[in-house]
């Protein structure tokens, strides 16, 4: 069986902090991006791709808000709903060229996916989830005047913050699932999915955003993937992030990410969810999982980039990451064969005690 990646793909690495807020800066990216899954589904990998939308998302709810007097609003859970399609159809557009110029034939698709969330979480009353652009201190101060809640981010400034519940359930799981058997590459997911809670046996959508690389990280164990990558704005996870002592870890394990974790290296509303998604994954059976910048994302792949940590007890070391996958995929065959060959020997006894010779 072809081993399977999924791709979380991060809103901001889209839209980065720094480039004019438009769609020609997100086209721009998505295509870089797009070359670089291209690359990966061309090495035989069955792909997922999933996408953050901390951008897009508090631009089409901003929008919404300012054309109030003109037109009907749109809740935060449909405004999640516009940017699956918005950022799923460049994705999916701009993949299906990659693909065609790598001469791969593999057809791509998107899906709007609802992830189920509980109405009592407790992220309902302590929005964390940053979206929408940065503000500088004095805009930020005339935000929460309106009733904003905003978090600093530095070295960027400000932005607004929204509830972000537990990932329960990915609705469409069953769909991805065979679409992936099919040989589909398949883009979901989109934004941490659009939140929605079970009431009366009807799914019915709240306004919060689901945090991305958690609800990724929730598929890719439902999956059951071989590799989960995470494709953000930086090209490595850092400890002491922004001050002169910054290192970045290449290789580690699960153990030391998680002590790091513990010590507060990782802020809730950056790397912390995706340092989490890591380890989530891995404790639940994962091989490896990868971070990276888009430009580096095969190279990480491949083990020679980013950040690449496991669940075992030693570091995989540089160049072990795509040798680790084919690995246990020849185990798999292995053990395919060894399941085949014990059957026919059971089969032979049978035949052999029934008196039908071979």
């Amino acid at each position: 069986m072809k081993p399977t990646a999924l791709i979380a793909i991060g809103g901001n690495s889209l839209i980065p902090a720094g480039e004019p807020a438009s769609m020609a800066t997100e086209r721009r990216h998505v295509a870089e991006t797009c070359r670089a899954i291209a690359e990966v589904a061309s090495r035989g990998w069955r792909v997922v791709v999933t996408h953050g939308n901390g951008p897009q998302v508090g631009a089409a709810l901003l929008r919404s808000e300012r054309s109030a007097g003109e037109t009907y609003e749109l809740p935060l859970d449909a405004c999640v709903a516009a940017t699956q399609g918005e950022i799923g159809f460049l994705l999916q557009q701009q993949l299906g060229e990659a693909l065609r110029s790598a001469g791969v034939r593999r057809p791509v698709v998107t899906m709007l996916a609802q992830v189920v969330v509980s109405p009592t979480d407790p992220a309902f009353a302590h929005p964390s989830k940053p979206i929408g652009p940065f503000y500088s201190r004095q805009e930020a101060r005339r935000r929460e005047r309106s009733g904003w809640t905003l978090v600093d981010e530095p070295p960027h400034g400000y932005r607004r913050v929204v509830p972000s519940p537990e990932p329960i359930e990915v609705v469409e799981e069953p769909v991805v699932r065979e679409l992936l058997r099919a040989g589909v590459i398949v883009i979901t997911l989109g934004g941490g999915g659009i939140p929605v809670v079970r009431r009366g046996g009807r799914l019915q959508g709240v306004e919060a955003v689901v945090d991305k690389d958690l609800a990724s990280a929730l598929l890719a164990v439902r999956l059951h993937v071989d590799l989960l990558a995470i494709s953000t704005d930086v090209d490595a996870i850092q400890i002491d992030f922004g001050t002169p002592r910054a290192r970045r870890l290449d290789a580690t394990t699960a153990g030391e990410l998680r002590g790091y974790a513990a010590a507060g290296q990782f802020p809730p509303g950056t790397m912390g969810p995706k340092v989490e998604a890591v380890l989530r994954f891995l404790d639940a059976g994962g091989r490896a999982a990868v971070v990276a910048s888009p430009d580096r994302l095969v190279a990480a792949i491949d083990g020679r980039a980013g950040t690449r940590v496991t669940g075992s007890s030693r570091p995989v070391p540089r160049g072990e990451v795509g040798h680790d996958c084919r690995t246990l995929r020849r185990a798999r065959r292995r053990a395919g064969s060894a399941q085949l060959r014990a059957a026919r020997r059971r089969a032979g006894a049978r035949r052999g005690r029934l008196g039908l010779g071979r």
